[in-house]
């Protein structure tokens, strides 16, 4: 008797190897679409991360070209450092610079406000030792 047509509880051999390898191949292809679902989430959540940070990109891009603009540089450092543009006598040419160079710097209108060093400031004396540590007695 061959052992393809060999009959277990009235199925033929065969026949029940095809319906276990069918079992099998449907279990493999269910798991591999429940993978690939799950994968498929992943990539939208990551996408959906990509478009969040690109949005963001251009908001800060946006941010940067506003705070950038020249006129309010200059707004501000006329405001807050009491800087002014460049007149025109303080314009010289190059045959000028060597002249220049010779010349003492003249003090600032408006005196610089410098903070003071805190080294400068200590006293020349160090200070006194701490006192030694006491002892808690022990209950």
């Amino acid at each position: 008797m061959n052992w393809l047509n060999r009959r277990v509880r009235g199925f033929r051999l065969v026949d029940l190897i095809a319906l276990g390898l069918l079992a099998v191949l449907i279990l493999g292809v269910y798991l591999a679409k429940t993978m690939a679902g799950g994968e498929r989430a992943k990539i939208a959540a990551v996408e959906r991360q990509i478009g969040e940070e690109k949005a963001r990109v251009r908001l800060l891009q946006a941010e940067v070209s506003h705070l950038e603009q020249p006129a309010r540089i200059e707004r501000l450092s006329e405001t807050y450092l009491g800087l002014a543009p460049v007149s025109e006598r303080r314009v010289a040419d190059l045959d000028a610079l060597p002249e220049l160079a010779r010349k003492p710097i003249a003090p600032s209108a408006k005196p610089i406000d410098v903070t003071p060093d805190p080294m400068a400031l200590a006293p020349a004396e160090p200070a006194a030792p701490l006192a030694a540590p006491t002892q808690v007695a022990a209950r």
